[in-house]
């Protein structure tokens, strides 16, 4: 008996991304038919090729660090060297451990899980290997790809993206950073951690300049800081292959040489030949328009994640994803605001942020309208005590909420759920100064912040 090349359900999900396993799951827990299509590995690339896998190195790079600082805390211990092998064995566990229980968590969903590439064939179905998936409602939830460069050939030897770096099996002797966005300075972060000479080449003004400047200027200080190289304002012309690996030319003739060059100029929407177009939805650029409500051009179909333009983040994607699950089962979910999503970059020392920065904030109320305040971590006794520089950095309406928060300093992503608490409840300076922080804590910044906003400074100078 052979099996019907025609199924149908509430809802058919094309990737398997962060947004779109977040939506298979929601929706199934609201009782609706699902079936989950996903060409490679559930999880997509949060999981396999980004935010996970980078992170792992980040903190095999922090236990680098600390060992050849140790001396400083009592401790005396020596940095051996840098076995890529044993860490890429930690970060390929810490991944393996998480896939296992994601396709755990599917299955139990009773979800209908389908490996193969799909592809959009009519406004209501989706076709994989010759058979049909009809959704009285479908979410296209088909990720990103790391970009290049016109001209530029990535040959995954002395041409890398994130995802060949993520696989390299030794320490390069030198490297050449092509972005200065948030995968940049990670990646950029590790390889000095490791030893590495890093040079980073930035077309903008300045190193992560989608955050605030001050946390900007801090970045680029601590890598000075640390023996990192950067090149701010110099758009990339050309790369060549020599002998000992690759030679970049930069805007006005200056040339960089290293073992090998990382191209983190962005990710770009994974949509191309997947029928999108062909069905009738808008597209601008590669990405999926969509309303303030995931909707798409066409009736009942939704879209997730990278593809919609904004931030490319995976918790972005796994809200929005729950968001579309919860609006195909009728609980009208609250709209998701943009500027109250998280926005952390892993580098050391860290940056955290929410909200807006001190210029979009003058842009948007005016500059009459706003005042800012920057608490310097030189007086919490825990940053002192793990040794680390930075601040809070406040930005507020005058006699209004707190509309921006900024950090900068060893761990202050794990600061960054009361930052946005803070803003999306639209809290104000002395409001926050009410409450008891725990002491001695990198969390006590923020309140010692919001203190001294409120016009009753402790620690710290008035």
């Amino acid at each position: 008996m052979t099996e019907p090349n025609e199924a149908t359900f509430d809802v058919v999900i094309l990737g398997g991304g962060s947004g779109g396993y977040a939506a298979t799951l929601r929706a199934a827990q609201l009782g609706l038919s699902v079936a989950l299509i996903e060409k490679a590995e559930l999880g997509g690339t949060c999981l396999h090729r980004g935010c996970i896998p980078t992170k792992a190195l980040l903190h095999a790079a922090e236990v680098a660090d600390q060992t050849r600082e140790s001396e400083q805390f009592g401790v005396k211990a020596e940095l051996v060297g840098i076995d890529m092998a044993g860490v890429n064995s930690y970060k390929d566990g810490v991944v393996s451990r998480l896939y296992k229980g994601l396709q755990g968590l599917v299955k139990s969903s009773k979800a209908t899980f389908v490996a193969g590439e799909g592809r959009l064939v009519a406004k209501n179905a989706v076709e994989v290997d010759g058979k049909r998936y009809t959704g009285r409602n479908i979410i296209l939830a088909t990720g990103s790809y790391s970009r290049s460069l016109p001209g530029l050939d990535i040959d995954g030897q002395r041409v890398i993206t994130s995802e060949q770096a993520l696989k390299l099996d030794r320490v390069p002797s030198s490297v050449i950073v092509l972005g200065g966005g948030v995968i940049g300075v990670e990646f950029a972060s590790v390889w000095r951690s490791f030893g590495v000479d890093v040079t980073i080449i930035e077309a903008l003004p300045r190193l992560v300049a989608a955050e605030d400047e001050e946390s900007s200027k801090a970045l680029e200080r601590a890598f000075r800081k640390r023996g990192i190289a950067f090149k701010v304002g110099k758009r990339f012309e050309k790369a060549e292959h020599t002998d000992a690996g690759v030679k970049v030319t930069i805007e006005g003739g200056e040339t960089v040489e290293a073992e090998l060059m990382l191209v983190a100029v962005g990710r770009g929407p994974t949509t191309a030949n997947l029928g999108y177009e062909e069905q009738g939805v808008k597209m601008d650029r590669g990405f999926v328009l969509t309303d303030e409500r995931l909707r798409t051009s066409v009736e009942n179909v939704y879209a997730v994640g990278d593809i919609v333009p904004g931030l490319q983040l995976a918790h972005r994607g796994f809200q929005q994803g729950i968001f579309v699950a919860e609006e195909i089962a009728g609980r009208n979910p609250a709209v998701i605001d943009e500027n109250g999503i998280p926005r952390v970059t892993y580098s050391d020392p860290e940056l955290a942020s929410v909200g807006l920065t001190e210029a979009k904030a003058k842009e948007q109320y005016g500059a009459d309208k706003v005042s800012t305040y920057n608490y310097n971590l030189g007086g919490n006794g825990k940053s002192q005590i793990l040794k680390t520089n930075g601040f809070v950095k406040l930005v507020r309406l005058n006699d209004g909420p707190v509309v921006g928060i900024h950090m900068v300093g060893a761990r202050v992503g794990e600061l960054v759920g009361e930052a946005q608490l803070i803003f999306n409840w639209e809290a104000y300076p002395a409001e926050v100064a009410q409450l008891v922080h725990a002491h001695p804590t990198q969390g006590e910044a923020l309140g010692e912040a919001h203190l001294a906003l409120a016009g009753k400074p402790l620690h710290a100078h008035a």
